[in-house]
C-alpha cells in the first residue's frame, strides 16, 4: 500500500510551508463554524481543503513553487515589523532612538551622557537631544 502511495505521489508537487499555512487557516475556520455555525465559516473552510489537495497533487512544480515563495516574503515582511518592534523595545532599556526630521532614519543613542548633538549619518542633519 505504501508504494502504491509513493508511486502515485511521484511527480507531484507535495506539502511545502504554504500548504501548512493554509491547512491550520481550514482548521481554525472548522473550529469556528463549530462555534458560530455561519454556513460561510465552512464553505471557505472547504475551498482551503480543496486548494491545498489542489496544490499537494500538482504537477506544475514551478508554479506552485512560486506561490510559496511569494507567501514566504510575504509572511517574512510581516513577522519582520514585529521582530524590528520587539528589538526596539530591547534597546528602549540601554538606549534613545530618535528619527532624524530630515530624513526619518532612526537613529540610536545609549542613554546617561546627557545633551548632545547628534548628526545623521545618511542626510548630516544635525539636532540636539537629552540622552
Amino acid at each position: 500500500m505504501r508504494e502504491r502511495l509513493t508511486r502515485f505521489m511521484m511527480g507531484r508537487y507535495g506539502f511545502d510551508e504554504y500548504s501548512k499555512f493554509l491547512s491550520v487557516v481550514a482548521l481554525i475556520l472548522l473550529i469556528l463554524n463549530f462555534f458560530s455555525h455561519s454556513g460561510i465559516l465552512y464553505i471557505l473552510a472547504i475551498a482551503a481543503i480543496v486548494y491545498i489537495y489542489y496544490r499537494v497533487l500538482s504537477r506544475d512544480h514551478s508554479k506552485r513553487y512560486r506561490e510559496n515563495v511569494k507567501y514566504i516574503q510575504l509572511k517574512d515582511r510581516v513577522t519582520g515589523i514585529f521582530r524590528r518592534e520587539k528589538s526596539y523595545m530591547e534597546q528602549r532599556k540601554t538606549h534613545h532612538i530618535y528619527t532624524c526630521k530630515g530624513c526619518g532614519q532612526k537613529i540610536r543613542i545609549p542613554k546617561g551622557k546627557g545633551r548632545i548633538e547628534i548628526t545623521c549619518p545618511k542626510c548630516g542633519y544635525k539636532f540636539v537631544k537629552k540622552s
